[in-house]
């Protein structure tokens, strides 16, 4: 079983109980999809360069204004979909690449080409998440002197970082990360340098994740995906395969028997 356990971080109280903080899932008593409003498009791309030596990689890193969605949290560059991302053929993948590309360069100030992004998941939240958005994950690489440039408005800072220190800071309470976020992150530590990494990214299928939230008869809230064996029920309690990350208010933990990372 592959695990990931973090030191303690900060907690609030949603909905009257305690949560870890970056549990963005809200009401996990909803389970109708087809109750919820529509999720929103959108895209996200992992940006990579090579770490201080061939055996690393950093990662780009964007903190949110407080007042926008995802506030406040470090995340990846992306946003959503807008209509003029749509080719002629109305074809929605191929609208979440352009706009994965179109919101980097709005973000970052770096043109990255969409024709060498490398789709490698889908992220969708449970129905009782506040506002949600269905979202296409790409990853590619850039040229280790790209300058950054971001706008001090919708995003605060960004930061070139080391998936494993993106996860200890995380860990120890001094960043906020979205699950889908530290998962990716959590992904990038098993891989090695950049070309091992894109490697493995480009020869394997992508995920999709469909999230599941319960929570367990200790107490903790529990995301799931395909694969678990509490991901049908809904039920976090039911033992067997684990694809799951526990967001207890002390951090994260990653549990996985089924899916190769």
């Amino acid at each position: 079983m592959s695990k990931q356990e973090t030191p303690k971080a900060g907690n609030e109280k949603v909905v009257g109980e305690k949560v870890h903080r970056n549990d963005i899932y809200g009401d996990i008593e909803n389970k109708d999809a087809d109750a919820a409003p529509p999720a929103i498009p959108a895209a996200t791309v992992v940006l990579l360069r090579e770490g201080a030596d061939n055996d690393s990689v950093e990662v780009l890193m964007l903190q949110k204004n407080k007042n926008i969605s995802f506030g406040g949290m470090w995340v990846f560059p992306g946003g959503k979909i807008d209509a003029e991302d749509y080719g002629d053929d109305g074809e929605l993948q191929g609208a979440a690449l352009t706009a994965a590309s179109r919101e980097t360069e709005e973000e970052t100030g770096i043109k990255a080409a969409s024709h060498e992004f490398i789709y490698f998941a889908h992220w969708t939240p449970p129905p009782g998440t506040p506002k949600r958005f269905t979202t296409w994950f790409f990853i590619t690489d850039v040229k280790h002197d790209e300058v950054v440039e971001v706008d001090g408005g919708e995003i605060l800072k960004h930061r070139w970082v080391s998936p494993e220190e993106a996860l200890v800071h995380h860990g120890e309470g001094k960043i906020d990360l979205a699950p889908p976020t530290w998962i990716t992150l959590y992904q990038l530590t098993l891989h090695g340098g950049l070309n091992n990494t894109l490697e493995f990214f480009r020869n394997s299928d992508s995920k999709t994740y469909e999230t599941r939230v319960a929570k367990s008869s200790a107490g903790q809230r529990v995301a799931m995906w395909h694969g678990d064996a509490g991901y049908e029920s809904w039920d976090s309690d039911v033992s067997g395969e684990r694809h799951r990350l526990v967001m207890s208010e002390g951090g994260f933990n990653f549990e996985n028997t089924v899916e190769v990372y």
